[in-house]
């Protein structure tokens, strides 16, 4: 297949509706510019009737000359189109009611027939409004495909652009999404027709990709696949089954996807799933002694694609499944070697501490290594005084002294709470040494109770090492701390 398939993201608009997320107009701008810069093609920013917030949202955002096609969500109301050609909307995705639950839900006492000639009024006015329009029947997949025939040949007529056939509450099957894209390509042969599937089965990626096997000009997906009840189909799963597995193109930079992923992660709050395909943590991550072993003399033998290709890096962990390659590789990195018998020592207590359940960090394994090797290695960085205030009325502030390669470092930061500050106040203390990024931050407790012991594992990056570390305590702010300057002293 020659074509290249339009890529409609629509984080900001269906991805916001997952429960209690609200982006604030900054967070979606930097959103929709990474969206922009990864390629994507029509960016959905939201819906501008929704609330002053939104319409304000999708006018800056209209203004920020971006590459992509900014798109607004509306009914078939002028006051819909009103709003987000005010906004300064290139498009809109209007919508109407299409199934018999929807139309009687929606829109009490009226008929299909009805639905058609809202439809139509709604899309010219659009045109008059000088907007693009892409229609789509709301729950098409439940409506008769007679009747959304219809009503597509209706609103083409009356000036609409493009097509979406939506799967609103995420009913099709693979099988039967690609059945529908052939007949409704095979009458709507000179226009653009777009997917729009959700994941309340867990087969929105596959009916996604099978509505492209079918025909489907363009697909409607969101970054990490977040939206509302069980999500969208995830743009970055979307786009790399179609390149990688299917040679059909999308004008997405593949190398981009994962920084993208990360970033609507961090700015929505909603975590991504570990074990989640080409974006979750583990996706390039081995354990398994007998795995990395043919990782390390073979990556392909154990990965579907270099990490490399989505913006990610291999990561080699160790815990109870770890075999001796993978401890060697560590060891080479460290520029340690050791005898067999210390091996055996040293595989023993990496796998007992896996055994307790517990995470094994690359600060737990460089402790292990270094202590039967009897390695002293002295500290680069030092805490030597930390000072926190924090209360109802009072902004978290945290004032540290480091002590780096032998130099004192005083500094101070605020952050949203004491932890946030104390952690703020050590990457400012040490950014003339390294440039630190905190990628991630867990926190357990190992016992329970106000003075339960509080488990902090953290994982921290400098250029394109990444390290993880522990610390515990009772106290949640040293432990956080304690982890902090483990991993510092890895990286530094």
């Amino acid at each position: 297949m020659d074509k290249v398939v339009k890529v409609l993201d629509t984080t900001l608009r269906d991805g916001e509706q997952t429960p209690g997320l609200s982006l604030s107009i900054e967070q979606k701008k930097m959103i929709a510019e990474a969206l922009d810069k990864l390629g994507v093609d029509i960016i959905e920013a939201g819906t501008a009737i929704a609330s002053k917030g939104e319409f304000n949202a999708i006018k800056e955002i209209s203004s920020l000359d971006l590459n992509a096609e900014i798109c607004s969500f509306c009914r078939i109301k002028e006051i819909d189109i009103d709003a987000a050609a005010d906004a300064g909307a290139d498009s809109v995705f209007m919508v109407a009611p299409s199934s018999p639950i929807h139309i009687s839900t929606k829109f009490p006492g009226k008929k299909e027939e009805d639905i058609i000639e809202m439809s139509v009024k709604a899309v010219e006015y659009a045109k008059d409004r000088g907007l693009i329009v892409e229609f789509g029947g709301e729950d098409a997949s439940r409506a008769n495909l007679e009747f959304i025939k219809k009503l597509y040949k209706e609103v083409l007529d009356a000036g609409a652009d493009r097509l979406t056939y939506t799967d609103t509450v995420g009913v099709l099957t693979p099988e039967k999404c690609e059945e529908i894209m052939k007949k409704l390509k095979s009458e709507f042969k000179n226009v653009d027709i777009a997917i729009h599937c959700h994941d309340d089965f867990g087969l929105a990626v596959a009916n996604t990709i099978f509505a492209v096997k079918g025909g489907a000009d363009e697909v409607h997906v969101t970054i990490n696949g977040i939206g509302e009840r069980a999500g969208n189909a995830a743009l970055e799963e979307v786009v790399a089954t179609l390149e990688l597995l299917y040679g059909i193109k999308t004008g997405i930079e593949l190398k981009k996807i994962y920084r993208t992923s990360k970033l609507v992660e961090k700015l929505t709050g909603i975590a991504i799933p570990p074990n989640k395909a080409i974006v979750g943590e583990n996706a390039f991550t081995h354990e398994s002694g007998i795995h990395t072993s043919a990782i390390l003399r073979n990556a392909s033998s154990y990965e579907p694609i270099s990490p490399e290709v989505v913006g990610r890096e291999r990561h080699i962990v160790l815990g109870k499944h770890a075999g001796r390659a993978s401890v060697e590789a560590v060891m080479r990195e460290l520029g340690y070697k050791a005898t067999e018998e210390q091996m055996k020592e040293i595989l023993k207590r990496i796998k007992e501490i896996g055994d307790l359940g517990k995470t094994v960090t690359d600060a737990d394994v460089r402790t292990i290594i270094e202590t039967v090797l009897q390695v002293k290695r002295e500290k680069k960085v030092i805490l030597e005084d930390l000072s926190i205030v924090s209360g109802k009325n009072v902004m978290p502030t945290a004032s540290v002294k480091l002590r780096i390669n032998g130099k004192e470092i005083i500094e101070a930061a605020v952050g949203t709470g004491p932890v946030d500050a104390a952690i703020n106040a050590i990457k400012k203390g040490v950014k003339d040494f390294a440039d630190i990024e905190l990628i991630s931050y867990r926190v357990d407790a190992i016992t329970g109770g106000t003075n339960a012991l509080v488990d902090v594992i953290v994982q921290l990056k400098r250029g394109n090492k990444v390290v993880t570390a522990r610390g515990a305590r009772t106290d949640i702010v040293m432990a956080s701390v304690e982890a902090m300057m483990e991993g510092l002293n890895m990286l530094i």
